[in-house]
């Protein structure tokens, strides 16, 4: 599945949600930043029975090293969406930002 979400991010076929748009602003996100994460990510949460349809969570590190989680539809729909988008904090996320801490 992450081959078929680097696809579209590579041909421009995705969108940002609105609550994406503003994380993205709030927390200075750029869309460039998001597509290096995305094509060099891994998923590492899937929500397949997720209330607005199937989606997953992608960790990924931009050219800068930035490590950023991005929260997106599956790759299915015509266009990508991108749900929201994060840094990972330490007090969340374990070292490695790739499991939840407890």
């Amino acid at each position: 599945m992450i081959v078929e979400i680097r696809n579209k991010i590579s041909n421009d076929e995705f969108v940002f949600s609105k609550h994406a748009t503003d994380q993205s602003v709030l927390r200075h996100i750029k869309v460039d930043e998001i597509s290096q994460a995305i094509l060099n990510g891994e998923i590492i949460e899937d929500y397949p029975d997720d209330k607005y349809g199937p989606s997953c969570l992608i960790l990924g590190y931009t050219i800068n090293n930035r490590p950023l989680h991005i929260h997106c539809s599956y790759p299915g729909r015509i266009l990508l969406k991108i749900i929201t988008v994060y840094e990972p904090s330490s007090q969340e996320w374990s070292d490695d930002k790739k499991r939840r801490n407890i």
